[in-house]
């Protein structure tokens, strides 16, 4: 395959060569060609007029400008997108594909539903997201390999949905945000799968080692309480540093990173200090947080999202969150987003996330317009949902931006997205892996 792509390139980098004249196997793919009436193909520098991307065997193989003449490359299918913005396929870097049902409904589901239908839900959840132009996901944290087996099935267009790098149970400390046993009566908890749980350094080693041997992509971890933990003791720090020491040390060591759940400074600060490689939510950042996270270079994860998860299901049901969690989700709505007023121009790496299933499966654009609200340009949080996240998740090689050899993950809306992040939330064609998923005519 890498020489057929090789071949391929070398021909059509040749000046004035064609698909019809290049010396690729006879084998090789027929070309689909994409004409784009806008292309951002590079994130972060400013957008091409008329183009046509030329795609593949699911890879890109040439860029040209303008409308290229499908009479040049018999066979070709031709993809007609002149009317609209084009942009490399849209990266979330923080989904929960099991379910957005959330609170008391969300707690009850996890009883009363069994695995085979969590998995039916997540199949039809990871559907909704390609749909919406999201191409790659990472997602973090489900129990029961749910995800890491639909990752296998999407991976291999067995069923549509995105690139999923997946997490598999997170990893808190006992009675931490990630401890399922949470809101249950002690006859039920050693019943509940705990082994993601974990007290002191060298059984958090253990649950590291534990998900590495599951085939996870990423660790996942808590230092802080949680928001919809049913718990309330708050969102500071709740993990020592010697536990969360032993769960990056030993995450890296298998070469895998670290997304930290964290909302409070303190337990932010440790994670930074130790190494983590991402911040999810990071709600509250001081002085400190800013100065490591520039030292480190680490992604800041805002998943602003989850605000417009609380505001509907307390608006649906007022009583749809238990008591002890109630407070800190109106807390959570009416600080979310300070810190990303401080993070953007202090010149912190971000990266697109949602946590979507608090949020709504496909419609995870909807955070877009959060960010935007929040001090970033439109084109910055376009680039935090291609570039950045691209690298935060180790696809750069692969996914991001729209350039020969890459994958061929490319959607495109109508309007222009960079004087209005919103029409990034109506997505009018989908591509992923050079297989067209959505094409509104």
């Amino acid at each position: 395959m890498k020489t057929m792509i090789a071949g391929a390139l070398a021909a059509l980098m040749t000046g004035g060569a064609s698909l019809a004249q290049e010396t690729a196997p006879a084998d090789a793919g027929p070309v689909t060609l994409i004409q784009a009436g806008r292309l951002l193909d590079r994130p972060g520098q400013p957008p091409r007029g008329p183009s046509t991307v030329m795609v593949r065997d699911g890879l890109i193989v040439e860029i040209r400008d303008g409308f290229v003449d499908a009479a040049a490359f018999p066979g070709a299918t031709v993809i007609d997108q002149r009317d609209r913005f084009v942009l490399p396929g849209l990266i979330d870097s923080h989904v929960h594909l099991v379910s957005d049902l959330g609170g008391q409904a969300g707690f009850l589901s996890g009883i009363t539903e069994n695995l085979p239908a969590h998995a039916y839900r997540a199949a039809e959840n990871a559907e909704k997201t390609l749909m919406a132009g999201f191409t790659t996901v990472r997602n973090l944290g489900d129990d029961g390999g749910v995800t890491l087996a639909l990752s296998d099935a999407t991976a291999a267009h067995r069923l549509p949905g995105p690139r999923i790098i997946d997490a598999g149970n997170s990893i808190s400390t006992t009675s931490g945000h990630m401890d399922g046993r949470l809101g249950f009566n002690d006859d039920f908890r050693e019943a509940i799968p705990h082994d993601n749980v974990c007290n002191g350094p060298e059984s958090c080693r253990e649950a590291v080692r534990i998900q590495v041997g599951r085939g996870v992509d990423v660790i996942k971890i808590a230092t802080t309480g949680g928001v919809n933990s049913r718990i309330g003791v708050g969102v500071g720090a709740q993990m020592f540093e010697d536990e969360a020491r032993a769960l990056i040390e030993t995450a890296h060591l298998y070469g895998l990173k670290v997304a930290v759940h964290a909302h409070g400074a303190d337990g932010i600060n440790m994670a930074l200090r130790l190494g983590a490689d991402s911040i999810e939510h990071g709600t509250i950042f001081d002085d400190e947080t800013i100065r490591l996270f520039r030292q480190s270079g680490a992604y800041y994860v805002p998943t602003l999202s989850t605000v417009n998860g609380y505001i509907e299901r307390l608006a649906a049901d007022p009583n749809a969150y238990p008591p002890e969690v109630l407070p800190k989700i109106r807390w959570r709505i009416e600080i979310t987003g300070q810190s990303l007023q401080r993070a953007f121009p202090a010149g912190v790496r971000i990266a697109f996330g949602t946590d979507a299933g608090v949020s709504k499966h496909g419609r995870n654009a909807d955070e877009f317009a959060l960010m935007v609200q929040h001090g970033m340009t439109p084109m910055a949080a376009i680039q935090a949902a291609t570039v950045n996240a691209a690298d935060l998740l180790g696809l750069s090689s692969e996914i991001g931006t729209l350039e020969p050899g890459k994958r061929a993950d490319i959607v495109a809306v109508d309007g222009d997205p960079l004087t209005d992040v919103t029409v990034l939330t109506s997505m009018d064609f989908v591509m992923r892996d050079g297989r067209v998923y959505r094409d509104e005519e």
